[in-house]
């Protein structure tokens, strides 16, 4: 029998929120666990990807991954640059070398 908190974070119902208000991403876990990605405007056109966090309850199951491609994903869609300030981003872009998304990344 499955546990109330087994959550799957391959499962393809994992929906990533983005509240572009408060400047994050967001997925809710459970009626009141969430991890987030946070980032913040630099300049006109550039974001800082700062910050990504997943309850320990909730961590080493891949969900900062999904967090990481909605951010990287809305830097390319939006033609922005982005700082990498975050080290599981930069580990994910490393991991995921997609060639759109480098020439997004701010040098």
């Amino acid at each position: 029998m499955a546990q109330a908190n087994s959550f799957d974070a391959n499962s393809s119902q994992i929906q990533v929120e983005h509240d572009k208000k408060r400047r994050q991403f967001v997925i809710r876990l459970n009626s009141h666990d969430r991890a987030v990605l946070l980032y913040e405007y630099v300049g006109k056109k550039t974001v800082d990807l700062q910050h990504t966090e997943v309850p320990d309850a909730y961590r080493g199951r891949g969900i900062a991954k999904h967090l990481a491609k909605a951010a990287m994903d809305f830097v390319v869609e939006e033609d922005l640059k982005a700082h990498l300030t975050c080290w599981y981003i930069q580990k994910y872009v490393k991991e995921n070398p997609q060639p759109q998304y480098f020439e997004h990344i701010h040098q």
